[in-house]
């Protein structure tokens, strides 16, 4: 079995998560909610798409990273768009607190992780 290991068929080493990835990864599906939210409701002009976009770009993830974070966008994207159907009292609520949620998220990532 040893002879197995020197051909490299051993496990492959996967990359190490950055310390701040669960809550990239929850600030991602945030995001991705508010994509959703804010059109809906015509609250605002930021792009969250966009944004995501640039924020990935800056964190340089591999592209295992790269993919759960586009995926948990998604699935902040589909969430929403499962119940909110049209702009409700509940609508408007949900992005405002996702909006702060978003902003003390990110907040604590660069107030903990920034160079």
């Amino acid at each position: 079995m040893a002879a197995l290991a020197m051909f490299g068929f051993a496990t492959p080493v996967l990359a190490i998560d950055p310390p701040y990835q669960r809550q990239m990864e929850r600030l991602s599906e945030v995001m991705g909610s508010l994509y959703y939210l804010a059109p809906l409701c015509k609250i605002g002009s930021e792009d969250w798409r966009l944004q995501m976009s640039e924020l990935i770009e800056l964190d340089e993830p591999d592209d295992d990273r790269r993919q759960r974070l586009a995926g948990a966008f998604n699935n902040g994207v589909t969430a929403y768009s499962r119940t909110h159907k049209q702009c409700t009292a509940s609508s408007r609520e949900a992005h405002s607190r996702l909006t702060v949620e978003a902003e003390r998220i990110a907040r604590d990532i660069h107030t903990r992780y920034a160079e």
